[in-house]
């Protein structure tokens, strides 16, 4: 059964293969992103050289790896989830000898495999070319850095994966999609650091998941957060992945008595 689990991450990252590229615009998009957030952030440090406990060159490289990190966790497991409730193939799913969701999370690797490989390396390699962006020597925090976005990964993926289920509720959770894609960029950290949100906002985020996925891994990578901290980073990573595991549980289990197919 493990063989059979892993290869749907194959057929995934096999099927992403038939779009790449899409992909290799998607690396211009964001190298584009990138730029004007360089660009802005360069007018409001001004001549300042630190602001909220960022240096200038750490603020360039936090950009780049944040968006570039995205790349690889980010995928669309909760609109697929939601189309295959509205059009009642989840029902075809459910009746076969695999766990459905185990499934939509090996998909999703597969797919940020492919992101990995042909969309988050050579964008950073491109965005370092592009930019002042001062990558950390020490291949200690390189792998610590991969383990944390590989969590990352887990916990951007149950969080869709809870959203998409609420398909079975809602019918139709397209603006639950929308808020949530919103609301992971703004409080994970991709678009402002959570060390520039006002102190009471700042102190709510830590008792959500979003900085687990962006804000303290990018933080560790660009030495904002020492590496001797770094445990207590990958700790919360691992508390947020077990602590979501239990809305998702509760929620699968209260949705497959409600199912009901739409149309034929």
């Amino acid at each position: 059964m493990t063989s059979a689990y892993l290869d749907f991450i194959r057929i995934r990252f096999l099927m992403m293969l038939a779009y790449r590229v899409n992909y290799y615009s998607g690396i211009v998009i964001y190298a584009i992103n990138i730029g004007a957030y360089y660009f802005l952030w360069q007018a409001i440090y001004g001549s300042q050289e630190s602001l909220a406990g960022f240096t200038v060159p750490q603020m360039t490289t936090y950009i780049a790896v944040s968006w570039m990190a995205r790349a690889f966790y980010f995928n669309n497991l909760d609109r697929e989830i939601a189309n295959e409730i509205r059009d009642g193939s989840v029902s075809v799913q459910l009746i076969r000898p695999y766990s459905y969701l185990l499934v939509k999370m090996m998909q999703g690797f597969g797919e940020g495999l492919f992101r990995f490989i042909l969309f988050m390396i050579p964008g950073l390699a491109i965005v370092c070319l592009l930019f002042p962006v001062k990558l950390p020597t020490d291949p200690t925090v390189w792998l610590i850095y991969l383990v944390m976005l590989f969590f990352s990964f887990l916990i951007n993926s149950q969080i869709n994966i809870l959203t998409g289920l609420f398909a079975f509720f809602v019918e139709n959770n397209e603006g639950m999609m929308r808020m949530k894609r919103v609301m992971v960029d703004l409080f994970s950290g991709v678009v402002v650091p959570i060390a520039f949100f006002p102190g009471w906002l700042s102190g709510i985020m830590q008792w959500l998941p979003f900085q687990a996925i962006t804000y303290l891994p990018s933080a560790v990578f660009t030495g904002r957060t020492p590496l001797s901290e770094a445990a207590g980073v990958f700790g919360l990573q691992a508390l947020w992945f077990a602590v979501l595991l239990i809305p998702i549980w509760l929620t699968w289990r209260a949705a497959r008595k409600r199912l009901f197919v739409q149309g034929g």
